[in-house]
């Protein structure tokens, strides 16, 4: 008994966001484009290992090469679960959760790091409310299990932080280097703020930092160009090429923009929930937060220049917030019984069962934001040929591809899946495939069998109480050809 609780003494915060994180991979284990590349990579190094021609990045390169070094780490780390699932005969999908909790893992232990020297530095009590605010949010824990760039840079910039509070300066900054270098260019915003705070505070030396930095560097790029020229078949550093190609020839607003204040009125507000009014809070009342808030702070003011904005762009500014808010929750706590601060206590458990309401309500809108991947299960559950001798051929359409499909999804033969594009629809009737997944409801020698509804936009009941919802609409049509005499025996859904 006394082994137990000492246990849940000692990791009962990791234990409750981990859980956390686990429970949202379970909910919506499905990836976005953004996440295409890592996710099929990751893929392919647990399926095809050394069969390079097999890579799906080969086919389907991407606007920009990423680098191969954090799908080969993830990899590596789900490997015995993926081959147990395998000797379990387990369908595929289990190996996409194994690798996004080992992800999620990885994030976490990181971010582990920073909350015991927040323990520390600031308190057992402030490191308590930090993980309440963590819990409480959606998207940190959400996205900590998502195979993004962003994601894995977020691993080594959660240990940079806790070097920073720790006073390992040198150590933060190579930490900084090496996420840049390989994962996201963009944490160069990061790296500059906080290395002319440390040199103006005369924390490091400008000459060891330099060197310091330097041999990160050369051992960054050596890494990253080796294994990531093998594997695209051409000499390359990839965030060289996606420096060049979002800030030199500033062609990542080709995918949107947004104003300057977006990240300040919109991501933010929306990421950190209850933890956005506090920062100020926690900012004006202890001083020690601030050398750490406004670096930080910084690193958003300069990544708000850019237009095209998105909020992973920005989700390694969370602990950091976080951190203030927790400060500022703390002083409120330990104040709640004086006349003026019983208020603000009161305002504060209301902040939080706000937080926990959008926290459910993002969590479902996620779930119903990934149609094509719930189409392609289903279709794989009502479509499964009675004949296995016969190949079933699947035409995933650009859209579906991009909203939940990954190699991971596909079942084992005779299913076969395509994913061709700029098939004119007047053209499918021509091919040969079994079961069309498209964004269009009607194609010509196809009957359409079933459509999947996604998320379209939170809605609301006008009246009292007031009531959200979630409003969802047809989104990814599946098709059968008109010819399969199988197919049309088979009672159908209907679109």
């Amino acid at each position: 008994m006394a082994l137990s609780f000492r246990y849940l003494r000692l990791y009962g915060y990791d234990i409750l966001l981990g859980s956390i994180a686990a429970f949202y991979v379970f909910m919506a284990p499905y990836t976005k484009v953004e996440e295409s590349f890592n996710v099929q990579a990751m893929h392919d190094i647990l399926y095809h290992r050394h069969h390079f021609d097999k890579y799906d990045h080969l086919e389907f390169p991407g606007v920009v090469p990423r680098s191969f070094i954090g799908s080969l780490l993830v990899s590596i780390l789900a490997s015995p679960f993926v081959i147990l699932g395998n000797l379990l005969q387990l369908p595929k999908i289990y190996s996409l959760y194994s690798v996004r909790l080992v992800l999620g893992f990885l994030v976490l232990s990181t971010l582990r790091s920073f909350q015991v020297q927040i323990q520390k530095k600031f308190g057992s009590q402030v490191e308590a409310f930090f993980v309440i605010l963590t819990a409480l949010q959606f998207h940190l824990l959400f996205y900590c299990t998502r195979p993004l760039p962003n994601v894995l840079a977020f691993a080594l910039v959660n240990l940079a932080y806790g070097y920073w509070l720790g006073q390992r300066y040198y150590a933060a900054l190579t930490s900084l280097v090496v996420a840049t270098l390989i994962f996201r260019c963009d944490m160069l915003l990061l790296i500059a703020p906080l290395g002319l705070l440390l040199l103006l505070n005369g924390t490091i030396s400008l000459r060891k930092a330099i060197a310091s930095c330097a041999i990160a560097s050369v051992l960054a790029i050596g890494l990253t160009s080796v294994v990531d020229s093998v594997l695209w078949r051409r000499f390359l550093w990839p965030e060289l090429e996606v420096f060049w190609f979002n800030s030199v020839l500033n062609r990542s607003s080709e995918w949107g923009t947004h104003s300057f204040h977006w990240y300040f009125t919109s991501a933010l507000p929306r990421c950190l929930l209850c933890a956005y009014p506090l920062i100020l809070v926690g900012f004006i009342l202890e001083r020690r937060v601030r050398q750490y808030v406004i670096p930080v702070l910084a690193f958003v003011l300069l990544y708000s220049k850019l237009p095209h904005k998105e909020l992973r762009f920005i989700i390694v500014s969370v602990p950091i917030f976080n951190l203030s808010a927790a400060v500022a929750a703390s002083r409120i706590y330990n104040n709640r019984k004086k006349r003026y601060w019983r208020v603000a206590y009161i305002s504060l458990l209301g902040l939080f069962l706000i937080s926990l309401g959008c926290t459910a309500i993002m969590l479902f809108a996620s779930h119903e934001n990934y149609p094509s991947g719930h189409a392609l299960k289903a279709l794989h559950r009502l479509g499964h040929p009675l004949n296995n001798s016969e190949e079933t051929w699947v035409h995933i359409d650009t859209f579906s591809a991009m909203n939940g499909i990954s190699r991971f999804c596909e079942g084992p033969k005779p299913w076969r899946y395509c994913k061709e594009e700029g098939i004119p629809l007047s053209e499918f009737q021509q091919r040969n495939f079994t079961y069309l997944l498209s964004e269009h409801p009607w194609i010509d020698g196809y009957d359409c069998l079933l459509s999947i509804k996604g998320f379209s936009r939170i809605g609301g009941h006008i009246g009292f109480p007031p009531v959200l919802l979630l409003e969802k609409v047809p989104k990814v049509f599946i098709h059968g050809n008109h010819k399969n005499a199988e197919i049309s025996s088979r009672a159908w859904p209907g679109c």
